[in-house]
């Protein structure tokens, strides 16, 4: 049964976005998904265009949007390094001026809203795993601010609108996620090591390759974004990612492994700001969502590695 109004999903065409539009649909709902396609591709929702039920918006969302909707996802941002820094000035508009034009649509609409925010609030952290009661560590001056204060500030808007106007919001910040409809130049790590891989190139390792991070498969943080929007007692902020702690050297070896070939590790300079540490605490989801990862680092890696090679192929 549809729900009276439709679902907004901003960002919807992009990585995560594309499969939350795609699991809406599935539970029956109807759904908008809106995107200026900075970053979302086209070819990401193809396959949803003949749902009667899924209707798209070319629109960017630093500029108000005025649509009938009772829940917003709210999505929209470059989420990788190489898109969000080059054009930082746009990267902040997305997240602050986009945060307050779709609360503006849900204070309108009475609405739900949930903020998709991001592990890069806590900067790079000084504590392991980070608990959402850590303030982080986070430079605002450096090249990676555009992203990190700009989701930090999106945050301060989303609680200050549900203390002035009382909306009912939802918080989650997700770590980093992989899986099918990551974009091959987007510059992550996962699809970096994979993509390398499978055209035979070395991997290109930053630093010592000791750095660390913990990846959830994208089916994963899809049940935990639907978990923190349905349940209506916890507004966040909520910790959505796989506690599982790894290097990135041997994620590389993982790849490796998986994919085979004569690919070697080469290693280049580390970025500035790149964090050393990355781990959530996932105890809250746990608690108050019933939520955690299911899929392990080894079988969805197979299920990256067959969505990228028939890309390149």
């Amino acid at each position: 049964m549809l729900n009276e109004f439709p679902v907004v999903v901003t960002g919807g065409a992009g990585f995560i976005g594309s499969h939350l539009c795609e699991r809406l649909l599935g539970a029956g709902k109807e759904v908008i998904c809106v995107d200026n396609f900075y970053t979302g591709a086209k070819r990401n929702i193809h396959h949803l265009l003949k749902e009667a039920h899924f209707e798209v918006l070319r629109h960017d969302v630093a500029f108000p949007l005025f649509v009938e909707t009772g829940r917003i996802f709210n999505l929209a941002c470059p989420a990788s390094p190489v898109h969000y820094q080059n054009d930082p000035v746009a990267t902040v508009k997305t997240s602050v001026q986009g945060a307050i034009n779709m609360l503006g649509l849900a204070k309108r609409r009475g609405a739900r809203i949930l903020q998709a925010s991001t592990s890069e609030v806590y900067g790079d952290p000084q504590v392991n795993p980070q608990s959402e009661s850590y303030l982080g560590n986070v430079n605002p001056i450096g090249p990676r601010a555009c992203y990190d204060e700009g989701k930090r500030c999106a945050e301060t808007l989303f609680f200050d609108y549900h203390r002035q106007h009382g909306l009912e919001i939802r918080v989650a910040r997700i770590f980093n996620t992989y899986g099918p409809r990551m974009a091959i130049n987007d510059g992550r790590v996962v699809s970096n090591f994979i993509v390398q891989a499978l055209r035979g190139n070395d991997l290109t390792v930053f630093g010592r390759g000791e750095q660390t991070r913990a990846f959830c498969y994208v089916e994963d943080m899809v049940d935990g974004l639907l978990a923190l929007m349905d349940q209506d007692d916890e507004r966040g902020p909520i910790n959505l990612g796989n506690p599982q702690e790894i290097t990135i050297i041997e994620l590389a070896e993982a790849v490796l492994r998986l994919i085979g070939g004569r690919s070697k590790i080469v290693y280049r300079p580390r970025p500035e700001d790149d964090p050393c540490q990355r781990r959530p605490d996932i105890s809250k989801a746990r608690a108050l969502l019933g939520w955690e990862p299911t899929v392990g680092l080894e079988d969805g890696l197979k299920e990256s590695i067959d969505y990228f090679r028939r890309q390149l192929d």
